[in-house]
């Protein structure tokens, strides 16, 4: 599976928006002709290419020295990107010395995976994962996947880490974002909610499992939601489904459901954007045509699209509606596009006004079934 990574260059690609809050192009990573022994041991030994980090031209040079932010981002991306070539090179170092046929290969990596990153794990600089997301992006681009599933070898590695040394409700979240079914997820909360302790799971292997507050979770789920959401771009939207499905399963645990008082979080206002979609979905009649929207809403489509650069504070263009239901925006601004986790809580938000008024009817069941649906499409998202 690892048993080469290709003979590649990599096109000179500036950081993309999603991790670097500024479009000046301030990293290039150059692949440089990795080398391939043959053994008698195996066919390959991957020997990795060094990664060269370098800097940009002089003229926009300048420019970063006077964004102190910028400056700061792209030095931990520098050494960020140091470190994963470090590992990459232990872990070959390591692989060379094991004895393995090309069935155990894949084993073989992620053992030395587990036994150069548990060393170094305390000492990972800050700009590591940025750099390994980056790296894996890049390898996505040229479509090589051995190179691509190296790195998301060590990259799972780092997070189960350092997942062991958050705190519980956090170390759940890491669990549930890699646990693919929701009958899964639910005996995992009510596990948790109990007291964790040892479980013996499916494929016969012991889990410790932690005790956790389903409050906690959920709130936890909710904070990092709100971090990735405010962005112009959603960096991630695999995750982003994921933290989403686990908050409102958490949500829906507690004793009481959609009314319970826990679950208010201060949303105060409901967002235009989210509230223009719902407005139109309540329009329609429930079926394929309005699955089918918000199945594209939801993959970052149509009123789900990403703000471009050039589209801040310009609303003229007529994607988005500049307030509710076509009125002028309060704030002024453009808002943000319409979210997956935002986007829940506003039905959410209304279909509580409905039960607590006691009005419900045919509204609250279109609401319920647009929740439902959202639900599903995000499950498919998050875990194809």
């Amino acid at each position: 599976m690892f048993s080469m990574i290709p003979t590649t260059t990599l096109p000179i690609i500036p950081f993309p928006n999603s991790l670097f809050f500024s479009t000046r192009p301030l990293l290039y990573c150059h692949w440089h002709q990795p080398m391939c022994k043959k053994t008698q041991k195996h066919s390959f030994i991957p020997m990795c290419g060094n990664y060269q980090v370098g800097g940009t031209s002089q003229s926009t040079q300048q420019e970063q020295r006077g964004d102190d932010e910028n400056t700061s981002h792209y030095e931990a991306l520098l050494k960020g990107g140091e470190q994963v070539t470090s590992v990459l090179q232990e872990m070959v170092n390591l692989l060379e010395d094991m004895n393995m046929d090309e069935a155990s290969e894949e084993v073989a990596v992620e053992l030395a995976a587990q036994g150069v990153i548990g060393k170094r794990v305390d000492q990972m600089e800050s700009g590591f994962m940025m750099a390994l997301d980056y790296m894996i992006q890049l390898a996505e681009k040229d479509q090589d996947d051995k190179r691509k599933s190296l790195l998301e070898v060590i990259k799972e590695t780092v997070l189960s880490h350092l997942t062991k040394k958050c705190p519980p409700h956090v170390q759940v979240i890491g669990l549930l974002c890699r646990t693919p079914q929701k009958e899964s997820r639910h005996e995992l909360l009510r596990r948790v909610a109990a007291g964790g302790g040892v479980f013996q799971s499916e494929n016969g292997t012991k889990v410790q499992l932690p005790g956790a507050n389903l409050n906690d979770i959920a709130n936890q789920a909710d904070d990092l939601l709100e971090t990735m959401e405010t962005r112009p771009v959603v960096p991630d939207r695999k995750l982003l489904a994921r933290l989403v499905l686990i908050r409102e399963e958490a949500r829906n645990m507690m004793g009481g459901g959609i009314l319970d008082e826990r679950n208010d979080r201060g949303l105060n206002t409901l967002p235009e954007s989210e509230v223009n979609f719902l407005t139109k979905l309540v329009a329609l009649k429930p079926g394929e045509t309005v699955q089918e929207m918000i199945k594209n809403v939801m993959q970052g489509k149509d009123e789900g699209a990403d703000n471009s650069e050039g589209d801040k504070g310009d609303s003229s263009s007529g994607k988005f509606s500049g307030g509710i239901a076509g009125r002028s925006s309060v704030t002024g601004r453009k808002p943000l596009p319409v979210r997956p986790g935002m986007f829940l809580e506003t039905v959410s938000k209304v279909l509580g006004g409905i039960y607590g008024g006691n009005i419900s009817g045919i509204t609250a069941q279109h609401l319920e079934w647009v929740h439902q649906k959202t639900l599903q499409i995000l499950q498919e998202i998050a875990f194809s």
